[in-house]
Parts: structure tokens; C-alpha cells; sequence
């Protein structure tokens, strides 16, 4: 059983694509809270707990986070090679979800830490099907790694 009191962050700008995960997760009966942000500096701020999300009783640290590598502001990859600098979020699973992506990308982001990379499928029952996927490897059968450093609200850029 996935506690529901664990987080599941998804990074996505397309409100089309962050409403049909959304709805997969919930068909998927996935119990976790699923918090969406539509841009890499909103992710950021989410994940080093600043501005908006300082408050970790409000906004936990999740325990997945799903990455769209096309994000506005700041994209994916610098997101993701941002994150694993950060002694405390380095170890969140984090996979990449994107629609359409160049074999140097692919490369690039597990060179930076990605955990996995997915391509979004089409059609809701593929996607139905990728998001249980995700959630049986990632939510229940995953050991995941102690995050505790990254739950201390000291994770501003100045302090890295």
C-alpha cells in the first residue's frame, strides 16, 4: 500500500498533459497528493523550499518527482542538474516524462541524475498503463534513500 501522505511532485507546463497525468494517477488509484508546477523556477522553488513552499508542513518534500524536460523559465535539465548539486535532494527519484526528446537530451539527463526517462505515451490507456507502472516501481516496491537534509528549510542557492 502507497501512503497518501507522500507527495508526488510533477513538473509540466502543458495544463493538457498535467491534467491527463492527473487523472491517470487518480484512475491508477495512486493515493498520493499530486502537486503540479508549470515552470523550472517554480520546481525549484518547490524542491529547495523557498518562497511560496518554505512552509514543509504545508508543502513536504515529495518522494517522486516527475520532470518534464521542456519546462519555461528554466528547463528541465538545468532543473535537473540544479537539484543533484543539493546534498539533500540528490537522492530523490526523479523521472523525466517528455513527448518528444533528441538522443543528446536522453543522454544528458541520466549524465545529470535523471533516474529514468519516459516518453509521454499517446491515448489514455497507454498513459493509464505508464502511470501504474510508475507508481508500482517508484511508490511500492522502491527503496528509497533517506532525503533527510533536504528537510531542513537552509537549502537557498546561497547556501550550496
Amino acid at each position: 500500500m502507497i501512503p497518501s501522505h507522500e507527495w508526488i511532485l510533477l513538473m509540466e507546463d502543458s495544463p493538457d498533459d498535467a491534467f491527463l497525468l492527473e487523472r491517470a494517477f487518480r484512475r491508477a488509484g495512486v493515493p498520493n497528493p499530486l502537486h503540479v508546477v508549470q515552470d523550472g523556477e517554480r520546481a525549484l522553488e518547490y524542491l529547495e523550499g523557498r518562497g511560496p513552499y518554505a512552509d514543509r508542513g504545508t508543502w513536504p518534500l515529495p518522494v517522486l518527482a516527475l520532470l518534464d524536460l521542456r519546462l519555461p523559465r528554466c528547463s528541465g535539465l538545468e532543473v535537473l542538474e540544479r537539484v543533484r548539486t543539493r546534498p539533500g535532494l540528490k537522492r530523490l527519484p526523479i523521472v523525466v516524462l517528455t513527448s518528444a526528446c533528441e538522443p543528446a537530451d536522453v543522454a544528458r539527463a541520466y549524465d545529470l541524475g535523471a533516474n529514468s526517462l519516459l516518453l509521454k505515451p499517446m491515448g489514455s490507456d497507454a498513459l493509464q498503463k505508464m502511470v501504474t507502472q510508475i507508481a508500482a516501481w517508484w511508490l511500492e516496491h522502491n527503496e528509497r534513500a533517506d532525503l533527510g537534509a533536504a528537510r531542513t528549510p537552509d537549502l537557498h542557492p546561497s547556501a550550496a
